[in-house]
């Protein structure tokens, strides 16, 4: 084997061994006139390709600043974080546009449908804005609509649709461009149990079907329990991480 062939096979290995997300030594600190708010402290952790990450913790230990973060929604203080191998920290706005369209998913808590939009021009969505067209795109959305039970309510807004059913949509839409990471925050906080149950299963299965990384924010001991890994926030340091208790 020549030099040049070690070299690339080396750099093919490092590679394979880098996580789907490195978050290394990152701070965010919000300071105001009077007060200086340390809401994460220099907080480490990777997530493996294909891995289900449970984000832990009481109210304002940090999760949803975390998750904004690895979604490019904001800027650390310091320190860096590393997603399917690009390092977005401190990269321009119209960069990490262009970034999050191909390599992020993301569900709310809140749905975030547009209400002028049909269920499958929801869905769409994230395949047109970053410059698909045509009819494998449609074909995409309804196969997707299908997998979450929504095959007959593609043609519907979200104004007549159902709690659970706008959050199945949601589901759909983040996995339209079939995204390396997919990133969720309280996806059932405003669901009743049953309906959350579902879009928890519905969650698990989608991420399986397509090799999803997931990392998702939750309260819930029932969701996190589904987790391959567990990590719990509070005052913006990370004080547990454990494998999630199996079933």
């Amino acid at each position: 084997m020549t030099r040049t062939e070690c070299h690339n096979k080396g750099l093919q290995e490092v590679s394979i061994r880098m996580p789907a997300i490195r978050v290394s030594a990152l701070t965010k600190i919000i300071q105001t006139a009077t007060h200086r708010v340390e809401i994460l402290r220099g907080i480490d952790f990777d997530v493996e390709h294909g891995e289900f990450v449970a984000i832990m913790g009481p109210s304002g230990s940090g999760k949803s600043t975390l998750l904004g973060l690895l979604a490019g929604l904001d800027s650390p203080t310091s320190g860096q974080i590393i997603l399917d191998g690009d390092d977005i920290t401190g990269i321009d706005e119209d960069r990490m546009a262009l970034l999050r369209g191909r390599k992020i998913g993301f569900v709310f808590q809140s749905y975030h449908l547009l209400p002028t939009l049909t269920a499958e021009e929801n869905v769409l969505l994230p395949y047109e804005l970053t410059g698909g067209n045509g009819s494998s795109g449609r074909t995409r959305a309804r196969e997707l609509l299908d997998n979450v039970g929504l095959a007959d309510r593609r043609d519907h807004y979200p104004v007549q649709l159902s709690g659970g059913e706008q959050q199945r949509v949601a589901l759909a839409r983040a996995f339209m461009v079939r995204p390396p990471i997919l990133l969720a925050d309280e996806p059932t906080g405003n669901l009743d149990s049953q309906n959350g149950q579902h879009i928890l299963e519905l969650l698990i299965s989608l991420n399986k079907r397509e090799s999803t990384t997931l990392v998702l924010v939750t309260h819930d001991p029932v969701l996190s329990s589904r987790a391959d890994r567990i990590i719990t926030l509070r005052d913006g340091l990370v004080v547990r991480e454990e494998s999630a208790p199996q079933n």
